[in-house]
C-alpha cells in the first residue's frame, strides 16, 4: 500500500536514489538542429552523434560532483530541470562517481542504451535528447537477468520473504506457470489489493448496478490519505467512476479506492477475491485503505489489537462503529513493519496471476484503459511488446510489483515480483531490482 510517506507513485523514493527521468521512454530519433550551450565531445567508445555527445559529457562529469548549474543548464532541457532540480540531481549522479563505458547496447542520434560500471556494480543506462542536443531523458537502471538462476539469486538477495512468478495467459484465460519463487506463498499485498476492487467494480457494471459513467461524491468520511489526489479537493466533488478506476490504478489514489469500495460494496470485493483465487481469511472483511491507515496509525496499536481480537462478524461492527469514526487527523506514519501478518491484504504470485486473468476474461476495454496508463518503467520495448498493464503495491517491509504484457502476435504473460521483510523497511535498491527482473523475465518467458 502507497503510505503518506511516499506521497508520489510506488517507486517514487527509489527515483531519487536510482533512477531519474523527465522523459523514460527515449523519443523517435529526431536530428539535434542546435548545439548544446556548452559544448560536449564524444568520447572514446562514444558515437559523434548529439546522444553519444552528451554520453561523453556525463561520464566525465560523475568524476566531479556537484557539477554547477550553468553547466547542467548547458547540458539538460529546461523542463527536465524543472522535474528534476539541480539538487536533486547532482545527489544523483554523486552515486555514479567513477563511472565507466563498458559497451553501447543500442545507438541512435537522439537516443542510446548504454551498459556501464560503477566499482563492480553494472547498470544500464537509457539516454536521449531533445532537437537541441540537450538531454530530456535519463534512466539509470539495474540490468535484467540473463537466466532464471539469476533471477532467483537476485531477488533472494532483495528480500528475506521473496515471491515470483512468470507465466503465460492461456487461450481459455488459465496460468501457464513458466518460472516461480515461492508462486503459491501468500504474501501482503499493498496496493495490488486494487487489481480486485478494479474487477468487482467492473463486475457491478456488467451487470448493470452502474456505469462508468456514473458520479461518486467525495465525502469528509471516504477521504483516505495519499498517496492520490482526491483526498485534496473539496467535500463534495464528483468524480465519475472511470476517473476514479484510472486514479486508483495509475497513480494509486487511495480516496479514489475507497470510493469504489464504497460503490461496489465491501462484500462484492471480498467475493471478487475469493473467485479469482484469494482466499486467505484475512481478507474478510476486505479493508479500505482509510480503515488500514486508522489500525496502524491512529492510537497504535490500540485499535489494531482490539480490531484483531474479534471474530468477523465483531470486526465488521467495529470497522463501521469504531474505525470509521477515528479522526485522521491524530494519524501518525509508521516507518518500520507493522502487522504485515495480520492487517494487510493477501495473496500468493499464482493468486494475482489470476487476477489479471479475471480482468483480461471480464474484456471491458475501460479495464485496459486504467491499467495502461503507467508501466512503473518497466521499459518493455512496445514495438514488440504494444500493451503493457501494471500495478504495484508498498508499505513499509512491503514491496510488490505486478505487470502483464502482451506480444505484438497476440500471447500473453504475466510477470509478479514480491519483496517483503517483516522486520525491517524495504532496501532502497530492491524496487529497481524487482524492475530488472521482471523485464528480464518477459525476455525469458517469451523465449521459454
Amino acid at each position: 500500500m502507497n503510505t503518506p510517506s511516499k506521497p508520489a507513485r510506488f517507486l517514487a523514493a527509489a527515483a531519487v536514489a536510482i533512477t531519474m527521468s523527465a522523459c523514460v521512454s527515449a523519443p523517435a530519433p529526431v536530428q539535434a538542429t542546435t548545439a548544446p550551450t556548452t559544448a560536449a565531445t564524444a568520447a572514446p567508445g562514444v558515437p559523434d552523434t548529439p546522444v553519444g555527445r552528451q554520453l561523453g559529457w556525463l561520464l566525465e562529469a560523475t568524476a566531479r560532483t556537484p557539477i554547477p548549474e550553468s553547466e547542467l543548464a548547458g547540458h539538460f532541457a529546461a523542463d527536465f530541470l524543472r522535474k528534476i532540480p539541480p539538487a536533486q540531481l547532482n545527489q544523483v549522479l554523486a552515486g555514479f562517481t567513477g563511472m565507466r563505458l563498458e559497451r553501447l547496447l543500442q545507438s541512435r542520434d537522439t537516443a542510446l542504451a548504454a551498459r556501464v560500471v560503477v566499482g563492480t556494480a553494472a547498470f544500464e543506462v537509457l539516454l536521449s535528447v531533445d532537437a537541441a542536443g540537450l538531454i530530456d531523458g535519463l534512466l539509470f537502471r539495474p540490468p535484467a537477468p540473463r537466466s532464471w538462476a539469476e533471477a532467483d539469486e537476485r531477488l533472494r538477495a532483495a528480500s528475506p520473504q521473496a515471491g515470483f512468478l512468470a507465466a503465460e495467459l492461456t487461450a481459455d484465460g488459465r496460468c501457464r506457470p513458466v518460472h516461480g519463487l515461492a508462486a503459491d506463498q501468500v504474501r501482503p499485498l499493498g496496493s495490488m489489493f486494487k487489481l480486485y476492487v478494479l474487477g468487482a467494480v467492473a463486475e457491478r457494471v456488467r451487470s448493470g448496478a452502474f456505469g462508468w459513467d456514473t458520479e461518486l461524491t467525495i465525502t469528509p468520511e471516504l477521504k483516505s490519505l495519499p498517496s492520490g489526489e482526491l483526498q485534496d479537493r473539496p467535500d463534495g466533488s464528483k468524480v465519475s467512476v472511470l476517473e476514479a478506476a484510472k486514479l486508483m490504478i495509475s497513480i494509486s489514489d487511495n480516496t479514489a479506492t475507497d470510493l469504489l469500495v464504497h460503490k461496489a460494496g465491501r462484500k462484492a470485493v471480498e467475493r471478487t477475491m475469493r473467485a479469482w483465487g484469494a482466499r486467505d481469511k484475512r481478507n474478510v472483511p476486505l479493508l479500505t485503505t482509510r480503515e488500514l491507515f486508522v489500525l496502524k496509525g491512529v492510537d497504535y496499536p490500540r485499535h489494531a489489537r482490539r480490531y484483531l481480537s474479534l471474530g468477523t462478524a465483531g470486526q465488521r461492527a467495529y470497522l463501521d462503529r469504531v474505525v470509521a469514526k477515528a479522526p485522521l487527523s491524530a494519524f501518525e506514519m509508521w516507518t518500520a513493519p507493522r502487522d504485515l501478518d495480520a492487517v494487510e491484504w493477501y495473496a500468493s504470485p499464482a493468486d494475482i496471476c489470476r487476477a489479471y486473468a479475471g480482468l483480461v476474461k471480464l474484456g471491458d476495454p475501460r479495464i485496459g484503459e486504467a491499467m495502461s496508463i503507467s508501466d512503473a518503467g518497466l521499459g518493455l520495448d512496445r514495438a514488440q511488446w504494444p500493451t503493457v498493464w501494471f500495478k504495484g503495491g508498498s508499505e513499509p517491509g512491503v514491496s510488490d510489483l505486478s505487470f502483464l504484457a502482451r506480444t505484438s502476435g497476440g500471447r500473453t504473460y504475466v510477470v509478479t515480483t514480491m519483496a517483503i521483510d517483516p522486520k525491517a523497511p524495504i532496501k532502497q535498491q530492491t524496487g529497481p531490482e524487482q524492475l530488472a527482473v521482471a523485464r528480464g523475465a518477459f525476455t525469458l518467458t517469451k523465449e521459454s
